[in-house]
């Protein structure tokens, strides 16, 4: 999901989150042949209060899964980054992969947390640098997966770790994850480390009850941002007329979330109706999976090298080190 990377569910990434941006996105999006809702619009507060539960869940493994990882390998993790870290994380966290990463790393010297919320990273630092008072903390107010993102930081030091876990490098297209990487390369240096997380390919049996789990928090998950869109851009949505589905998508080795019209109806939102075929579907997320071997072919055409990974017991996750 989107905020994987995000212990606190703060969304982050590439939106403006004004009423007449949100209303502008979700007139385009459902006016499209496959009607998509951008993800980033699925965290709103509520949205952001169920995917706190989505990650507690039995069926929800990759927070639970990558927090082991760390926890088990920690130690050689950052043997392996060396001591006198500056550690940029994109989409800030500062919950416990952060902390666990700021703790167990050997005189780590500056945190640089880039994220979109300026009211999350105001919070969120304040309670860091009472915790970690000899790193210099320097929080960023951007959209991460920017080229500008990297321009606004002074990256001191000569060892510089890029920090991405979670999975959210799913969430993004090839082209996205081109961009995003050799972004990354070109803001940290030639010489930078970046540690990501990635959710590896796996049997659709864990993948799509972690998706659609059977308390129903993730349907509310994603049925909110009809609530959403009916409570702040004057929608009328009937939500008993929609249903919560993950989709397996095999040729793209992607989940799909997709809310799917029971009956064919006619909606409006605010001056415009939009029709609906019966099963005809609003696409709201994608969650991408990865062979490590697709991973590193990533890595290595936008200018890093897989130089290490750490992956659980059940081959459910890895957290990969770059360099």
């Amino acid at each position: 999901m989107y905020g994987e990377n995000i212990d606190t569910a703060t969304p982050t990434g590439k939106h403006n989150t004004t009423a007449s941006t949100f209303a502008e996105s979700v007139l385009a999006g459902l006016a499209l042949p496959q009607k998509t809702l951008p993800c980033y619009w699925l965290y709103d507060t509520r949205g952001s209060e169920l995917f706190e539960q989505i990650t507690k869940l039995p069926e929800y493994y990759p927070t639970r899964t990558e927090v082991g990882i760390l926890q088990t390998n920690i130690g050689e993790i950052c043997e392996a980054i060396g001591p006198g870290a500056s550690v940029v994380e994109f989409g800030a966290g500062a919950g416990t992969k952060t902390r666990l990463l700021l703790s167990a790393l050997v005189t780590p010297q500056n945190y640089i947390p880039i994220d979109i919320s300026a009211d999350f990273l105001e919070s969120a630092m304040t309670h860091l640098a009472a915790d970690y008072p000899t790193i210099n903390i320097t929080p960023i107010v951007a959209d991460f997966t920017s080229p500008e993102a990297l321009v606004k930081a002074t990256l001191p030091g000569n060892n510089r770790l890029g920090f991405f876990p979670g999975s959210t490098i799913g969430n993004l297209s090839d082209i996205e994850i081109a961009d995003f990487l050799s972004g990354a390369k070109k803001g940290l240096g030639t010489d930078a480390q970046f540690l990501i997380g990635i959710d590896l390919v796996k049997s659709t049996d864990v993948l799509i009850p972690a998706y659609d789990d059977a308390a129903g928090v993730t349907a509310a998950f994603n049925l909110n941002l009809l609530q959403r869109i009916n409570r702040e851009i004057s929608g009328c949505f009937d939500l008993d007329n929609f249903k919560h589905e993950a989709r397996w998508n095999q040729s793209d080795s992607r989940i799909e979330m997709h809310l799917v019209s029971q009956i064919e109806q006619a909606v409006r939102v605010g001056n415009q109706t939009f029709s609906f075929r019966k099963g005809e579907t609003i696409h709201t997320e994608n969650s991408r999976k990865f062979t490590l071997k697709r991973f590193e072919a990533l890595a290595q055409n936008n200018g890093w090298r897989l130089k290490q990974t750490w992956i659980d017991e059940n081959d459910y996750f890895c957290l990969a080190l770059l360099g």
